[in-house]
């Protein structure tokens, strides 16, 4: 499915969007060209999920956790690392719900991934001929 985004406020409400509808246990794999908006998708998730506090890229910390609010929301950013990186770092503890309470894990830069988790939702971002972006949203073995 792909989507027009007129600008940043449709990119935050097709995250709102995604925020008070998508179940537990929800992975969202983020692709897309720097300032392709990744982060406002996840800033409106966070407002969808009706998290009060500000969403931020975790560029540098690597993985925020918000909780307070319908769901936590685990938002990750792998721009700086390598794929051997982010092995090391046991991400699938997030989507098998055995360590961390169930949410929607929202995953920027999802390509730097050496493995995928079993179903997910993967949005990649570009930017389109008129100064507006375009989603394209794939459910891999998932409802949607």
């Amino acid at each position: 499915m792909k989507i027009v985004l007129a600008d940043t406020e449709a990119t935050l409400n097709l995250g709102i969007t995604f925020g008070k509808n998508l179940p537990a246990g929800t992975i969202i794999l983020l692709e897309g060209d720097l300032g392709a908006g990744k982060t406002t998708l996840v800033q409106g998730i966070g407002k969808g999920l009706g998290i009060t506090e500000p969403i931020v890229s975790p560029t540098f910390t690597l993985i925020n956790e918000y909780t307070q609010g319908r769901l936590p929301l685990y938002h990750l950013d792998l721009y700086r690392l390598e794929p051997q990186e982010v092995a090391a770092l046991n991400l699938e503890t997030y989507w098998e719900g055995k360590e961390v309470t169930p949410g929607i894990v929202a995953i920027e830069w999802a390509e730097r991934l050496p493995y995928k988790p079993i179903s997910y939702l993967s949005v990649y971002l570009l930017y389109g001929n008129n100064g507006d972006r375009q989603a394209q949203i794939i459910p891999i073995n998932c409802a949607m």
